[in-house]
């Protein structure tokens, strides 16, 4: 069995600054101020990280940050249930295409590894035509600052729902990032690069992903699941 992990954002779909919007709203409330919010860069980063990035500056430390995330998420989640109505999510099409194409297959176990906090993660999915419940696991932006200890986590519980010895090499992580490939390193995964996100195609390439696709209607082809 194949472990295969999916980015959210750039990877199974476009959400248009809901989520910056969203954002602002949570940090006012919670810390009282955002920071150089509209300047800062969000790919490949987790929400506890960004949030520790911008607050840095005034003295707050990522371990005061993580102890605010549970309160965080849920105020973020509530203010972009909020807003939603404003703003369309939409998936990126070959990226239903082969979850679709993934679901129903028994050599294969489909999951999340996303910056984003588990609450928000959903509503984006649903804004997009996924159902969050496809993605019977996954690790999230409101658990870790650092994205590398995501698909540690994923991996980890994967094993505990499966009851299976499922080892690095078994895990393919699909994300448009670097960062996204950094992480898939740090367990030993295929990495998967996919241009459908932000980030230039050189640098995506740069970073060395095992394979580097334009969109995902090749991965079935090119990828090995068995």
């Amino acid at each position: 069995m194949k472990l295969v992990l999916f980015d959210i954002d750039g990877t199974l779909l476009i959400s248009r600054g809901i989520g910056r919007h969203a954002k602002r709203r949570a940090m006012l409330e919670c810390f009282g101020k955002t920071g150089d919010l509209d300047n800062h860069s969000f790919g490949g980063k987790t929400d506890w990280g960004i949030v520790a990035e911008l607050l840095a500056p005034y003295g707050v430390t990522s371990d005061e940050v993580g102890r605010a995330m549970p309160a965080y998420e849920t105020v973020m989640a509530r203010h972009m249930r909020a807003i939603r109505k404003g703003y369309q999510a939409e998936a990126i099409p070959q990226a239903l295409d082969l979850v679709a194409a993934l679901r129903p297959r028994e050599d294969a176990l489909i999951g999340l590894v996303t910056g984003n906090t588990s609450k928000t993660a959903a509503i984006k999915l649903e804004m997009a035509r996924y159902d969050p419940a496809w993605f019977p696991l996954g690790a999230y932006g409101n658990e870790s600052a650092e994205r590398d200890d995501l698909t540690r986590l994923a991996l980890q519980r994967a094993r505990n729902l499966t009851g299976r010895a499922i080892n690095g090499s078994d895990v393919v992580v699909i994300g448009d990032t670097p960062d996204d490939i950094k992480a898939a390193r740090a367990i030993g995964a295929i990495a998967v690069g996919v241009c459908t996100g932000y980030v230039p195609r050189d640098q995506l390439s740069d970073s060395k992903p095992d394979y580097l696709l334009d969109d995902l209607s090749a991965f079935l082809d090119r990828i090995p699941l068995c």
